[in-house]
């Protein structure tokens, strides 16, 4: 972590809850003009030929290790439960981010494919039921701290997956593009993302009456480890706020478990005897994960993993047209405006908007008026972004199957599961992409 006065901080230094405050000020939201966008996609990895059957620990080894040895543009990483991510590096157009991700997952699934696997756009297994890959003290934390509040810990960690968009947090003057509008609106936006792009309905084979199981499994771990701070006109403020008022994780050690302590507060922390240090502090910032994280850009982590070879390209040109462009995030404000008094001041994603837009999604009537909106100056703008006719298409496709209809990926979920149980065809066949595995 940086110091905002420009000046390398030793990471060794002990800070106090003023210095604390100072520095998230000053390192949360890197303002500027809105140049560059990333992406990190996460799928689940299972097998080809019947994603029921459980993946051995011993078959993810031997697959993310030849993977390690490809030549990829993003960066690869393993989840707690042995999903896979890519994080791309960040692309000066939502094209140069496309292309990037697309190549390296064309890589990827040659890979996989030859053992057998694939990766798998869901937001939430719907099969197999939590079963930690990963071995390393903090996810030995995150587990005794998370499993404190219930089961939901370990689903997030081992059994989901979702499309992150990155943005740059925009301008410091205010305007359509402003960090403090563009704060707001991605809290607000977030919940119509939420309700289109839906895609985790079932867990352990049956349905569980949400259509984004993934996002009540962030709302059941509740605010302080998932939540985010109560909007207002000072997102350094809040977000300062909310950083010193969570819970501490753990505190780490050289030799032996990490501590997980119970109900400490980081503000609590900077006044005990042994103060934490800006390492420490950094260290965290990444153990918070609310829906919309600033990390100097913007880090929209409220859409589930979609279904497809390519339809994590939908939501991140949907999210790049509207907070990009001056004209589509300027209606898209004004499409979002009515929704903010349904959050009822409350943070994302424990207030009644988000709870209302993951378990029913577009089927709530002003969720879908305003996300029809969205989708229409999204359309507009994207080819004012350079998108491709493809791109272009892909969203006219996915409005047109999904959101002029009032539904999700879920409701698609919901429709194969019920056929299924009238014996009009086998499940699974919509998970690993377009076409069904032979």
């Amino acid at each position: 972590m940086s110091d905002p006065s420009g000046g390398c901080a030793d990471p060794r230094t002990a800070v106090t809850e003023a210095e604390v405050e100072a520095l998230v000020r000053g390192i949360c939201f890197k303002t500027g003009p809105p140049r560059r966008l990333g992406v990190e996609v996460e799928w689940l990895v299972h097998e080809l030929r019947d994603p029921r059957l459980p993946v051995s620990p011993e078959r993810l080894e031997a697959v993310y290790a030849a993977l390690r040895t490809v030549p990829l543009r993003s960066a690869l990483t393993v989840e707690p439960g042995g999903q896979l991510e890519l994080s791309s590096p960040p692309a000066a157009s939502l094209m140069e981010c496309v292309g990037t991700v697309s190549a390296d997952l064309d890589a990827v699934r040659a890979v996989l494919r030859r053992d057998g696997l694939a990766i798998v756009g869901l937001g939430h297994d719907p099969w197999h039921t939590p079963r930690r890959f990963l071995r390393a003290p903090r996810y030995d934390a995150m587990e005794a701290c998370l499993d404190r509040t219930g089961p939901a810990g370990r689903a997030m960690m081992c059994t989901s997956a979702s499309v992150q968009v990155c943005l740059d947090a925009g301008y410091e003057e205010p305007g359509p593009l402003g960090h403090v509008r563009r704060w707001w609106l991605a809290h607000q936006l977030g919940a119509v993302l939420v309700a289109a792009f839906a895609n985790s309905p079932i867990a352990g084979g049956r349905p569980t009456g949400w259509l984004s199981t993934r996002q009540l499994r962030w709302a059941q771990i509740g605010t302080g480890r998932a939540g985010g701070p109560v909007l207002d006109a000072d997102p350094r403020g809040a977000w300062a706020r909310h950083v010193l008022d969570s819970p501490v994780m753990c505190v780490r050690r050289d030799d032996g478990p990490w501590h997980v302590p119970d109900g400490l507060t980081f503000r609590e922390w900077t006044r005990s005897p042994r103060p934490p240090t800006r390492d420490d502090l950094d260290y965290h910032a990444t153990t918070l994960f609310p829906p919309v994280r600033p990390r100097g850009h913007l880090e929209l982590r409220m859409i589930d993993a979609q279904p497809g070879d390519d339809g994590w390209i939908v939501p991140l040109a949907v999210a790049a047209a509207l907070f990009d462009d001056p004209e589509a995030a300027e209606t898209a404000y004004r499409a979002v405006k009515p929704l903010a008094e349904r959050a009822h001041g409350m943070p994302a994603p424990h207030n009644p908007l988000w709870r209302d837009a993951a378990r029913v999604g577009l089927a709530d009537p002003e969720l879908r008026e305003v996300a029809a909106a969205c989708f229409a100056a999204a359309l507009r703008a994207l080819p004012r972004l350079g998108a491709t006719t493809e791109v272009v298409d892909a969203v006219g496709a996915y409005r047109d199957r999904h959101v002029a209809r009032g539904r999700c990926p879920a409701d698609d979920s919901l429709d194969e599961l019920r056929a299924a149980a009238r014996g009009a065809h086998p499940l699974p066949q919509r998970t690993h992409g377009k076409d069904t595995p032979s």
